[in-house]
């Protein structure tokens, strides 16, 4: 089947856009020969990302206030292609001269002079050049590589744009091309701000050192408003168009790089998401408009989980660069954890540095910072308390203070609010929420204010963020235990108490006397061991086994809780060994669950819990009185661990065991664990603080498709009534949702895979025997037929594959509770057996009729020989060694088969993985790996047939046994033969080639022998032993190599050498401690 998009159509589509619409100047750089120059790049060397010519031209005209010799000698040092080093901080380095641009000295006048080089023109677009240059080859420290197309600003590489045919997944182009840029031109990135992969029906932007999870859409060109319609844009591939129409645009390119790109400690690169982008603008406006607004400039809505906080950073970033005056930036927040979640992202950004004043210690201390001209403040509302019966006295009339109060609904109405409006009479406020304005009153805009149309200067909802992928979705789960509760709602009141961990008397003598019933039937000792018992079932049979949070109404119950589910837990292991030791190992049903149960065991031995509640003075007399103790929770809650982390550090690493935690309060605002997925909730909790609490499980990681809340209270029933008031006619806005409508997405789902495959001639319930509705799988044989039909193009397969992913992810998410749903999970099992046979994970020699595969093929070719293979593919639990293979005889063999596309498709994992294993052996043979998908893409865009893509691959086949015995007719080892691999240079004489040998024959041998001496842990991190072992290098290449290598060649190949064994040390495959 022909493509319908292919990359060429996408990449020209592309190009006209770019000129057509926003007058980029477009070139083509593609040379028959990779090495050939010119190429219309202007570069002197095809190491060069840099277009020389244009950047000299382009920072003469944006300097006219620079001598011309100045600014040629600050072009060509930019225009050099540095050496290996940090990519993320060259990334920052490089992103600091854009910005703010380069210090140069020069004597003006016979003084020495300093002044600043600008990189970019912020002030005047026209100064800029906008270049995109299609096909640029680019040599690679071991291979030749060739961008689809790079955007140039000024002559320097800021936008990188990988594309794929339609039908090829667009998280290929990360796996497969910006993964490996990364590691052979990691000199293209040092100025890169964005990274764009598309496929046109799909495009996805990010950082070039961002995880594919954190790449996004870019669909809202104009404004935050537009409704894009996703089916229309995948239907017509046009999403990348969506890209270039609004983020290439000049202006909005410019406007981007300047104020949206940040760096957290220097170390991780954060650029903002679409929503972002437009709600720090519209933010910004509103204060450009300040005057005409009274102080209230608006409510910024951003969903829990969306950057909200970043948003804030990025907004005073942009206000502090682009407007004139003296501003003070005083940030409100109502917790001390989300003040200082708010301060360390500042202070880790560099908008403030870590020696500026900028948390008073007390109210008096705010007092008298807010009479100066502090630049940013930080501070709880609480510090605006005063003396009873006093008026709050006035701080400052002036109108250049912009007050940001985070969460403002929760203490915005109340006396300590009026006491900062008194403070700072013509402050200009804005109001920052994760959750919308709920009650009909909407007190929040009454006070910041109520923008045109929506009501919110920026708003981001719940739905928009699942659908962006920048949250994941909250699914809940109500277990009620049996105890009897209460026939009366818990009140907002008793909730609004219970917020905070430590006490005050008066709550104290409140609880007492109006809720006492309440807490002495949440706290019955029967009722938590049924909670704690349903955790220890749940919590480790998970289908994606993420972090977890159990929270209890106060800190006497999460340490009950810890020792009720400790005790449960050593029970249950018990008890699993118990049935394990008691299965029949003899079938295969045994054989699995005996397996799933010890992989259960296994995980609950090996997890950590703990408690994390906060400390108060005589707790340990208080928890004594309880009957509990907390004394070893408070060691492990104060421990740091050999390399100085503390239990918030071990709980947010999703590799450490610790992986269950019990609170009350604390980590529930101002705290991010992406890791989290499951929350056990058994605390009464109103609308606001219960949509905070929750979207502790809403943050995106890797294979995380979901969280689960389980709600041992319905206190869900409340936020849904609360919810219905703020959108009543949108039932998608809701941030949790009831498990029920994951059961039913999954059904849902599988019903689209069995209409996909009868449009496709396959008609699944065939595979069920009539009056065999548990799973017995009949008429077998049809397997084979069906796994051909899907795999006849790689089109059918990847949709088909698509939607198998699904119904296993949702059947995973609903683990453990889909076994209590009486759910029949035959049509699920048939659609994963299915795929498990297309993707080689299952072998169908048993099932009735089969026909015989390429595993039966390859084994009936094979020639016997004496002696253990030296080159074979374990291919899924197969040794096959294609050394041995007699390719004629598989010729005739593939001809006769029944079902050749299934043999195609096994012949394709085979030389992948054959190729893949090459590769790691020896980095210089790319050339396959090109020859390879040169004839997989012919074979999918129809222009070859099967008999010529068999001959085709089997000739491939031939190459590459040849190549697998090359070292031992050049007489070396394999490690040997690839240092002289990357050592040969064009035109060897045959003696000139015996030296090279032997000098990669010296290199490895002393390399090898010093190894202990030389390669430390950790090597390549320390410059130190990187210059020991250069230099090794280096000398042993002096001595070895032919006088015919001049200077130039002779660093050439030792940087080459040197560079091909860090990036063997750092992916560990060798030279390591």
């Amino acid at each position: 089947m022909p493509n319908i998009i292919t990359e060429d159509m996408i990449e020209q589509a592309a190009l006209k856009l770019l000129v057509a619409e926003h007058k980029y100047t477009a070139i083509n750089c593609f040379t028959r020969d990779a090495d050939t120059l010119p190429d219309n790049s202007g570069r002197s060397n095809k190491k060069q990302v840099v277009l020389p010519q244009v950047l000299l031209e382009s920072l003469i005209t944006i300097n006219p206030h620079l001598p011309l010799e100045v600014v040629k000698s600050k072009a060509a040092e930019l225009a050099l292609t540095p050496e290996s080093g940090d990519p993320v901080l060259a990334n920052y380095q490089n992103y600091q001269k854009l910005r703010n641009g380069v210090t140069v000295e020069y004597q003006k006048d016979g003084r020495k002079t300093t002044n600043i080089l600008n990189l970019i023109d912020f002030t005047n677009l026209r100064n800029n050049s906008f270049i995109v240059a299609s096909q640029m080859w680019i040599q690679g420290k071991f291979h030749w590589r060739r961008p689809d197309l790079i955007v140039f600003v000024n002559g320097l590489p800021l936008v990188f744009i990988e594309l794929k045919n339609s039908n090829i997944n667009v998280k290929t182009a990360y796996d497969k091309n910006l993964i490996d840029y990364n590691k052979d031109i990691p000199w293209l990135f040092n100025y890169n701000q964005i990274c764009v992969l598309s496929n046109g029906m799909e495009t996805r932007l990010g950082s070039f050192s961002s995880g594919y999870e954190h790449f996004f859409e870019w669909l809202k060109v104009e404004n935050e408003d537009e409704k894009p319609d996703r089916k229309k844009i995948r239907e017509d591939c046009i999403s990348l168009e969506y890209f270039i129409r609004g983020l290439c645009k000049p202006e909005t390119l410019i406007d981007y790089i300047e104020n949206f790109v940040l760096f957290d400690r220097r170390k991780i690169k954060i650029i903002a998401k679409n929503h972002q982008y437009h709600g720090v603008n519209n933010a910004y406006k509103a204060f450009l408009n300040r005057e005409k607004l009274d102080g209230k400039l608006g409510v910024f809505w951003h969903t829990q989980g969306s950057g909200k906080s970043y948003s804030m950073v990025m907004i005073t970033r942009k206000i502090k660069r682009k407007c004139e005056g003296n501003f003070t930036f005083l940030i409100v927040t109502d917790r001390d954890a989300l003040d200082t979640q708010i301060y360390k992202n500042f202070l880790r950004t560099e908008v403030i540095g870590d020696k500026e004043k900028v948390q008073p210690a007390s109210s008096t201390a705010l007092r008298e910072a807010l009479k100066t001209n502090a630049g940013i403040l930080f501070t709880l509302i609480h510090k605006f308390r005063y003396d009873q019966g006093k008026q709050y006295p006035v701080l400052s009339e002036r109108s250049d203070i912009l007050v940001f109060v985070d969460e403002a609904h929760r203490t915005q109405y109340k006396d300590l609010a009026e006491n900062m409006r008194r403070g700072l009479p013509n402050a200009q406020y804005m109001a920052f929420t994760g959750t919308p304005l709920l009650g009909s009153r909407h007190l929040t805009n009454s006070w910041f204010g109520k923008t045109e149309g929506t009501g919110y200067l920026s708003r981001y909802t719940f739905s928009e963020s699942i659908q962006d992928n920048a949250t994941v979705p909250l699914y809940y789960i109500k277990r009620v235990p049996g105890v009897e509760l209460l026939h009366e709602p818990l009140s907002e009141d008793f909730a609004e108490i219970l917020e905070e961990e430590t006490l005050t008397d008066e709550e104290k003598i409140r609880l007492e006397n109006h809720y006492a019933k309440e807490l002495e039937v949440l706290k019955r000792d029967d009722r938590l061991d049924a909670i704690a018992c349903h955790i220890v079932k749940h919590f480790p049979q998970r289908g994606f086994k993420g972090k977890g949070m159990v929270i209890s109404v106060d800190k006497f119950t999460a340490v009950k809780m810890y020792d009720k589910v400790s005790y449960y837990w050593k029970e249950e292991i018990k008890k699993l060994n118990k049935e394990i030791s008691e299965i029949d190992e003899y079938t295969n049903e045994g054989r699995i669950r005996k397996e799933e149960l010890k992989q259960v065991v296994d995980y609950m031995r090996k997890a950590e819990m703990a408690v994390v509640v906060s400390a108060e003075d005589g707790e340990e007399d208080k928890f004594n009185k309880e009957g509990l103790s907390i004394q070893l929770h408070r060691q492990r809650m104060d421990k740091t661990d050999d390399n100085g982390f503390d239990i918030e550090d071990n709980f947010k690493d999703p590799n450490h065991p610790l992986q269950l935690v019990f609170v009350c309060a604390m980590w529930l605002t101002g705290f991010d664990a992406p890791s989290v997925s499951t929350l056990y909730l058994d605390k009464p909790m109103k609308s606001h603080t219960l949509m905070q609490t929750i979207s502790r499980a809403n943050r995106v990681f890797p294979d995380k498709n979901n969280g689960i809340i389980v709600d041992y209270l319905d206190v869900f029933k409340h936020l849904r009534n609360a919810l219905a008031e703020y959108s009543p006619d949108d039932e998608d806005d809701i941030p949790v949702k009831d498990i029920e409508t994951l059961f039913d997405q999954l059904n849902e789902t599988i019903k689209m895979t069995a209409d996909y495959c009868h449009d496709k001639d396959m008609d699944l319930s065939l595979l069920l025997g009539k009056d065999t509705p548990n799973a017995v799988f009949t008429n077998l044989s049809l397997f084979e037929k069906y796994a051909n039909i899907i795999v006849s193009s790689d089109e059918i397969k990847n949709e088909f594959i698509i939607y198998a992913n699904t119904v296993e992810n949702l059947f995973e998410s609903l683990r453990p509770e889909i076994f209590k749903m009486n759910y029949d999970p035959s049509m699920k099992n048939i659609i994963l057996y299915l795929r498990g046979i297309i993707e080689g994970k299952i072998r169908p020699e048993k099932l009735e009729k089969a026909q015989e595969r390429i595993n039966e093929l390859l084994d009936q070719c094979v020639i016997a020989a004496e002696g253990e293979p030296e080159y074979i593919i374990n291919e899924k639990g197969r040794e096959i060694d294609l050394s041995k293979i007699d390719t004629d005889e598989l010729r005739e063999k593939l001809h006769d088969t029944q079902y050749k596309n299934m043999a195609i498709t096994n012949l394709r994992e085979y030389i992948a993985k054959k190729i893949e294993i090459m590769l790691k052996r020896n980095c210089t043979r790319t050339d396959f790996a090109e020859r390879f998908r040169k004839i997989i893409d012919e074979y999918n865009s129809g222009g070859s047939q099967n008999d010529d893509f068999y001959e085709k691959i089997i000739k491939l086949m031939e190459s590459l046994r040849d190549e697998e015995e090359r070292h031992i007719k050049e007489d070396l080892s394999e490690a040997e033969l690839e240092l002289f691999d990357l050592l040969q240079k064009e035109k060897l004489s045959k003696e000139e080639t015996k030296i090279v040998k032997l000098a990669a024959k010296t290199l490895y041998k002393t390399l090898v022998e010093k190894q202990q001496e030389l390669f430390v842990i950790d090597w390549y991190k320390d410059p130190k032993p990187r210059e020991r072992i250069k230099k090794e290098i280096t000398d042993i290449l002096d001595t070895n190599l032919p006088e015919s290598y001049d200077r130039v060649l002779f660093e050439q190949k030792s940087s080459i050498i040197f560079d091909h064994i860090i990036d063997q040390a750092i992916s560990g495959y060798n030279w390591v401690a």
